[in-house]
């Protein structure tokens, strides 16, 4: 029986981290609102679950996983989940340090998310520009920097090589690091420009799974949504401030 994966259409979001796992081991899955014949029919079942009176398992919002009667909510614990059945995650208790720095990167992603929405999700962009320019200039002077040089310490202190952020193998992390850096590129492309020169190590491990087949593969499908402003990582040029040094 195939994995359902229950996102949002039109955008990549936080189910993109999930796809590209699914999508590297080759797994079995169903993305339920895109590929539904009908998209308002795979919304509906979405949204069925997420307002059932009756479903003992009731996630709080996409992304979710349906893998038979189980239901997992929340990115880092559905790569939890899904680890060790697609081959994307050590043995033992580096797993859980494997989880540690996917959290990381859940929470670098949320800060992305508040430099274009900074005072509130309900409202536009548009109605909060002043703010977001104040906060994606601190976010690209401050936060950012601290993140990436964070990222880039794991891969030079990782005992069996910087070809990988935890153990030998490609783990999930990985990739969400490889999906982290595309969206911070497409949406700070000027913040960005010197990326490779700054984070090595991050920059040839973003070029390594890119390079990877089945990864590759899924890039250049129409499985694979661009960017686009209405997701996470959004280019608003007027926040892409490139850095003073």
């Amino acid at each position: 029986m195939p994995y359902e994966l229950y996102y949002w259409d039109g955008l990549q979001g936080r189910g993109e981290f999930v796809r590209l796992a699914l999508e590297e081991a080759r797994a079995a899955y169903v993305d339920v609102v895109r590929g539904s014949e009908d998209d308002e029919l795979g919304e509906s079942a979405m949204m069925a679950i997420l307002n059932s009176k009756t479903e003992p398992l009731i996630p709080f919002a996409p992304p979710f996983l349906k893998d038979g009667d189980l239901i997992v909510s929340q990115t880092a614990n559905i790569l939890l989940y899904l680890g060790p059945k697609l081959h994307l995650a050590p043995e033992g208790d580096l797993r859980y340090v494997v989880h540690g720095l996917q959290l990381t990167i859940a929470d670098m992603v949320t800060e992305v998310h508040d430099t274009h929405h900074p005072i509130a999700t309900g409202q536009y962009y548009e109605e909060q520009k002043r703010e977001a320019k104040a906060r994606a200039s601190d976010f690209l002077a401050h936060r950012l920097p601290k993140f990436m040089r964070y990222f880039e310490r794991v891969l030079a202190q990782n005992p069996d090589g910087d070809g990988h952020l935890v153990g030998r193998a490609l783990t999930y992390v990985d990739l969400s690091m490889f999906q982290l850096i595309e969206g911070l590129h497409y949406a700070f492309p000027r913040a960005t420009a010197r990326f490779a020169s700054r984070y090595p190590r991050l920059a040839a491990l973003r070029k390594a799974v890119a390079a990877r087949p089945n990864i590759a593969a899924y890039l250049a499908s129409e499985r694979r949504l661009p960017f686009n402003e209405t997701g996470i990582f959004r280019h608003y040029p007027e926040l892409d401030i490139a850095p003073a040094h």
